[in-house]
């Protein structure tokens, strides 16, 4: 799915208070100088000026849908780039739209003759812009508000216009500072503190704009250009490119920690099991670092107020290259002795985003049974060691395989696979894992800009699981994910249980620039694009395109479907259909599927955690549906108190379900407490997370009920097992196939 601007997160960040950014600390070790404070104006490099002229090469010929870089595409880059940078309207005016309105028509021209000063001219501006903001906003701090007014802050300004003047800007920020102040009073805290705790932040929000350099602006820029092209295309700059290689991949080299930035420290979050930092014992969740060595005697570089990613590029290095870190124990105040740690670099699995399995045991009367599930975040596969000829490359497909094989040894009588929020990847990947559930045969269609198909799909005989089956999917499930739950659905070989999917039915491949340029360098200069070059279809013929997936057996939308899903962009490709492949379906589950949802209506209808769900989804609907609050303390308390009795019935509900691991300590406010999430203490945010975890999962719980009433269904009817399972009936084959075929894999066409 789309990746986000560089920009777009530091905002989501720093003003909308988004998830706090954690970075695997571990791509290459670089000595370029740190962004403490980048010197304004920014220009394009040379590379950059060539990258950019370069990737309209590549989008003008060979994207799937070919569009020439003329005045009506400077357009759409133009909407794009504005919205990249100010989507909320919060720093530019109609005033700085007017003397921009002659680039609408110029950015063509900027990129074929390589002259990036007008796109430039804005970024720039927008840095100027958002510190004359937050200054600002510092300085209506020391008034400080009258909440007795009827004053309201309009927050979501996606379809607002442009603010007239400064004074109108003025006024939007004073509510928007009014608010953030009127969060904190609202949780308790003082005046001082509210002051001291807003000044902190707006001051670091400074820091940070400044330490945005030519990269930043230039990403910003191609992304607004690629997403124009198609909602999927993406440019990725050099570091972007590197952290794309090591999502794929599931591994980098470095010394096994995730980094997260609070105040003018990095700190670390998490330390990954047995990596390099880890087995040396000293490296501790909430250490601070402080200062960076390359090899045995290095210079120790103080990185104090850097930004993560630069420390990140500092610590990353090849393996068996030693690594000096200095570092301020967590337990240690600001002046507490510092600490100098070495480690040598060693190849780190990031197993927090791979496949994983677990058991759920399903009891209804007298009767128990065993159902397995597999969680799989994503389609990776490190295709550089399958190129390579690595046996043991790491991929998707050979991660379940083995799970698989350890449900089975395990007595499970059903298999669900979840891939909700699973937003593709490979696409080699999605038909190799298809493999593991069907015979063999066609998995997906694709059909290039020349209209030529494809017919992709597993040509080894067997299957590792050829019983009762499931997919549980959602929303954010998509692309290599749609492909798979297509092609179980067509083949009538499992379930599809859960939301309609994501509706991406496109097929994107990586080109490095770097490979078309003359540059002698070893380091990435040009970056990547991820370029949409085929459509795929299912094998009955239609596609996931726009309509995605849907589910034999639907759960409630969330309502997010609004603003998010391939219906929601403006340039989506429509919906087509093709000639069906050559393909027999193993089974007709339609013979059962009455049955099935009539045993999950009434379940559910009865089950406390479903009901809370629906409770929770409601009350997440009406929330996310507002796009003004009020200003006035008096009615926000009311307001406060009613989510107040809301939350607490909500804690006290999700205990006794959960068999007393609340989702939030019942003596915990768990309403807003006006801290961003940087904010808070690192062991709280850590602690909540663990107990976010803890919690059950009702649709998994219902997913695995689906099955354990299909495997009974099955079992009682002989005739109907013939019907609906491979092989003639039988629960589960003894036929095992390698996970994925050892020959290279060829480029990497990616479904993501």
């Amino acid at each position: 799915m789309k990746l986000r601007p560089t920009l777009a997160l530091l905002l989501a960040f720093t003003i909308a208070g988004a998830a706090h950014a954690q970075t695997p600390a571990d791509a290459v070790s670089g000595d370029e100088a740190p962004r403490k404070a980048s010197a304004l104006p920014l220009k394009p490099s040379t590379n950059q000026l060539e990258a950019a002229q370069l990737s309209a090469r590549f989008l003008t010929r060979f994207h799937y849908d070919s569009q020439p870089l003329d005045d009506a595409m400077s357009a759409k880059i133009y909407k794009a780039y504005f919205d990249g940078l100010d989507a909320e309207k919060v720093f530019f005016t109609q005033v700085d739209m007017a003397k921009f309105e002659p680039l609408k028509t110029q950015f063509d021209n900027a990129i074929w003759s390589k002259d990036l000063s007008g796109p430039f001219s804005v970024f720039n501006l927008y840095v100027q812009r958002a510190v004359e903001r937050m200054t600002f906003a510092r300085g209506l701090l020391k008034q400080g508000f009258d909440f007795s007014t009827d004053d309201s802050y309009v927050y979501d300004r996606k379809k607002a216009s442009w603010p007239k003047d400064a004074a109108e800007l003025d006024d939007l920020w004073r509510k928007r500072t009014k608010n953030d102040w009127l969060r904190l009073k609202l949780a308790g805290k003082g005046d001082d503190d509210i002051r001291k705790t807003l000044d902190k932040r707006y001051a670091g929000y400074i820091e940070r704009v400044r330490q945005l350099d030519s990269e930043d602006a230039f990403q910003t820029f191609m992304n607004a250009y690629a997403e124009s092209t198609d909602p999927h295309t993406d440019y990725l700059g050099p570091r972007a490119a590197e952290n794309f290689d090591i999502s794929m991949k599931l591994s980098l080299e470095g010394i096994g920690a995730v980094l997260q930035q609070r105040d003018e420290y990095i700190v670390v979050r998490e330390v990954v099991p047995a990596g390099p930092a880890a087995k040396s014992g000293k490296i501790h969740v909430g250490d601070r670092i402080v200062a960076i060595g390359q090899g045995a005697d290095g210079a120790l570089v103080d990185v104090i107020g850097w930004r993560v990613d630069d420390v990140v590029k500092k610590i990353r290095g090849k393996k068996d290259t030693t690594v000096r870190l200095e570092i301020l124990p967590a337990d240690a105040g600001v002046d507490g002795k510092h600490e100098t740690i070495s480690m040598v670099r060693q190849k780190v699995n990031i197993e927090e985003q791979a496949a994983k399995k677990r058991i759920v045991e399903i009891k209804d009367g007298n009767v128990s049974r065993k159902i397995g599930v597999i969680e799989l975040p994503a389609f990776y596969s490190d295709f550089g060691a399958r190129r390579e000829g690595d046996k043991n490359f790491r991929s998707a497909t050979r991660d379940v395989a083995k799970l698989l094989e350890e449900l089975k040894a395990a007595g499970v009588e059903g298999v669900v696979m979840d891939l909700r929020n699973d937003g593709g990847g490979s696409l080699v990947e999605a038909n190799s894992l298809t493999g593991l559930f069907i015979d063999k045969g066609p998995v997906v269609q694709v059909r290039d800009a020349r209209g030529q198909v494809d017919v992709q799909g597993d040509d080894t005989p067997g299957m590792t699981w050829s019983g009762p089956l499931a997919v549980l999917i959602n929303r954010g499930s998509a692309s290599a994910s749609e492909i798979f739950a297509a092609a179980i659905q067509d083949w009538g070989r499992g379930l599809i249980i859960g939301q309609p999917s994501f509706g991406k039915g496109t097929v994107q491949n990586l080109v490095d620039l770097d490979r078309f340029t003359r540059g002698n360098s070893e380091k990435p200069q040009f970056g990547e694009l991820k370029m949409t070059i085929a459509e795929f279809f299912r094998i009955n013929g239609g596609s996931t395109q726009l309509k995605g997936v849907t589910p034999d057996i639907q759960f409630p939308l969330n309502g997010d479907e609004k603003d998010f899903g391939e219906s929601t962009y403006d340039n989506a490709l429509p919906w087509t259909q093709i000639a069906p492949a050559t393909y027999k379906p193993v089974a007709d589950l339609k013979a059962y599927l009455p049955q099935l949802q009539s045993s999950h209506e009434a379940r559910t209808a009865k089950s406390p955690a479903w009901k809370l769900m629906l409770d929770e989804l409601a009350q997440y609907r009406k929330m996310r549906d507002k796009t003004s609050i009020s200003l006035n303390f008096a009615q926000r308390e009311t307001e406060r108190k009613q989510m107040d009795a809301l939350q607490a019935d909500f804690r006290a509900r999700h205990k006794t379900i959960d068999g007393g691991t609340a989702v939030a300590d019942e003596n915990q406010d768990s309403l807003d407490d006006g801290l961003n999430p940087n904010e808070r203490s690192l062991k709280a945010e850590i602690q909540q997370e663990k107990d976010a975890k803890k919690a059950k999962d009702p649709q998994v719980q219902e997913a695995a009920h689906v099955m354990f009433d299909a495997v009974g269904l099955i079992k009682a009817d002989p005739k109907l097992a013939a019907e609906v399972l491979p092989y003639g009936g039988k629960f589960s084959s003894t036929a095992t196939v390698a996970a994925t075929p050892a020959a290279p894999a060829p480029a990497s066409p990616t479904a993501h």
